[in-house]
């Protein structure tokens, strides 16, 4: 059992996402794996396999700069491909993330555009 926590472990999110998806099929053996990854990503297996890449790159990103700081810089992004301020307002609204985080995406938001004016 510790061999297979340390490999499980070794893997990070990912891993710790790909075995919540394997018990969440109710299957065993190699069922489970191909269940698993079908239902993690669009396209199948192929699909699922990326999304656990894109998860681990995900991951790291946010372990070396933190949530807050991921999160802003992708809003920035937003705004300059040329998304609305107000667009980008109603998106945060909808993101599922505390009131606080919301309340310094939209200043940080203020700040861009005013640089921008």
């Amino acid at each position: 059992m510790d061999k297979i926590v340390s490999k499980i472990a070794a893997l990070g999110v990912p891993g710790l996402v790909f075995m919540i998806a394997l018990s969440a099929t109710g299957l065993a053996g190699g069922a489970a794996i191909t269940a698993a990854l079908a239902a993690l990503g669009p396209g199948g297996m192929i699909g699922g396999i990326a999304t656990l890449g894109v998860i681990g790159l995900i991951s790291e990103a946010i372990a070396e700069y933190g949530f807050d700081t991921i999160f802003s810089a992708v809003v920035q992004e937003l705004y300059r491909r040329g998304e609305t301020i107000n667009s980008l307002y109603t998106k945060i609204d909808k993101y599922p993330v505390s009131k606080s985080l919301k309340a310094k995406l939209k200043e940080k938001l203020k700040e861009i555009s005013k640089e921008d004016e």
